[in-house]
């Protein structure tokens, strides 16, 4: 009898866990159409839409769009807005903007007073890209005299404001904020001597790692960093261990591959003394590795690939290899998919290696230099060259250039992918692609 009772509950109970599996799947999906943050889904720049084109003029956009003022950040999408960043440096204006993903009409618009002050020609005031969820929108504008960081909903109402310290560096400020769970993470790292957390002439400023409550803007925790000579402008990451806890992955020249608690902002593990030279470009998951670069000027210096350490120390971080300059990026994140790493140059070099041992099967250049970072799309490669061309590689172990479609302007942006089109962003504008919609 006993038995027969489990079995009635169990057919009794088959319906709701159908439908309870349904509704993850659905949910699922949904997340998964999102493109919420730098390089989208974690910051891996992947996405399985398979209606994005490979050749395009003009006359195929579904529109075209002016922004105010300029600058080099990433759009972001949440159901039917997309959201992008730009600024006026001369006015010391900055400009975060909602647009329909339908037709491109500005739904609305803020602008944020920022100190205005020198960077490299090659950055921008709107170099930080936002980062959304399903409940806010969050920008972040680094200055040399305050850094601010904003959430707002997706209708434009100010949520909260906070203001940090100015961040001091020989180029200016790169990195983007990211969410995680119920935090927003950020960094905020200085130049300055090596042997000190407090850069040489620059009073009371301190490097930190930092995370804020997403609804509240209350700081959760700030976990103070070393100093460098050369600040980084990488940007975090996610990644989860099969048998363990979600651990917060950061790159920077102080202190090489670092994992933290998201929890607690304590460090696990950290890879230390792996990077010689500035780091840019953010990490990369490959498998059972963590990826990153550094370089120097307009080129990389190496790329290194990391086998993660235990959250209880019981194993350290170790090197599995090291690639020299010819192959490793300097600004463009790296993209691992399907047991291959492709590697966007500085230079204009592309580059296709095996992500678990570092073996180079190609290096070929189809264009022009690229800051921005590839995408992987339905088994293709998208990357915006400097001059606003985007190239189209197959994304496979031997080389086919499949296109090369001019935007007309400069762009050092990456392209975003969401609801079955893809937006890129060159310097002053914001460009819809994909199929039509009714």
């Amino acid at each position: 009898m006993k038995k027969q009772r489990q079995s009635a509950n169990t057919t009794k109970q088959f319906p709701r866990v159908l439908l309870i599996a349904f509704i993850i799947l659905v949910a699922s999906v949904s997340q998964g159409q999102e493109w919420t943050r730098y390089r989208g889904p974690n910051g891996q720049g992947i996405s399985h839409a398979k209606s994005i084109p490979v050749k395009w003029t003009e006359k195929d956009y579904n529109w075209k769009v002016k922004l105010p003022g300029g600058g080099y950040s990433s759009p972001v999408l949440w159901g039917d807005k997309v959201f992008v960043t730009s600024a006026d440096q001369k006015a010391g204006h900055g400009f975060l903007l909602a647009l329909r993903v339908s037709d491109g009409e500005v739904l609305w618009q803020k602008q944020y007073s920022l100190t205005t002050y020198r960077m490299n020609p090659r950055n921008s005031y709107a170099t930080a890209t936002p980062v959304v969820d399903a409940d806010h929108v969050y920008a972040l504008w680094p200055t040399s005299k305050e850094t601010i960081l904003v959430a707002l909903d997706h209708d434009g109402g100010e949520i909260w404001q906070r203001t940090f310290g100015g961040v001091h560096c020989q180029h200016g400020a790169g990195s983007s904020p990211i969410v995680f769970d119920d935090i927003v993470v950020f960094t905020h790292e200085h130049e300055g001597s090596s042997k000190s957390k407090t850069p040489s002439n620059r009073g009371d400023a301190r490097s930190a790692w930092i995370a804020v409550d997403r609804k509240t803007g209350r700081t959760r925790w700030e976990l103070e960093r070393q100093t460098s000579p050369k600040t980084s402008y990488s940007t975090p990451c996610v990644y989860s261990p099969a048998t363990d806890a979600p651990q917060l992955i950061f790159t920077s020249r102080a202190h090489g591959i670092t994992s933290v608690n998201p929890r607690t902002g304590t460090i696990l593990w950290e890879a230390e003394s792996v990077f010689p030279s500035r780091v840019v470009s953010s990490p990369v998951i490959a498998g059972q590795l963590l990826i990153g670069s550094c370089g120097d000027g307009s080129n990389g210096k190496c790329l290194v690939a990391v086998q993660p350490g235990a959250r209880d120390k019981s194993t350290q971080p170790t090197e599995a290899y090291t690639i020299g300059s010819s192959t490793a990026p300097y600004v463009p994140t790296s993209l691992a998919m399907e047991g291959l790493l492709f590697t966007f140059h500085d230079r204009g070099y592309v580059s296709c290696l095996r992500s678990a041992t570092g073996e180079q099967l190609w290096r070929e250049k189809p264009a022009n230099q690229f800051y921005g970072s590839p995408v992987w799309v339905n088994g293709k490669l998208y990357c915006i060259t400097t001059n606003g061309e985007v190239v189209v590689i197959k994304a496979a172990s031997t080389y086919d250039l499949l296109a090369v479609n001019p935007l007309g302007e400069k762009s050092h942006a990456t392209p975003a992918v969401a609801g079955g089109r893809m937006y890129l962003r060159t310097y002053s504008h914001l460009i819809s692609i994909g199929p039509k919609k009714e």
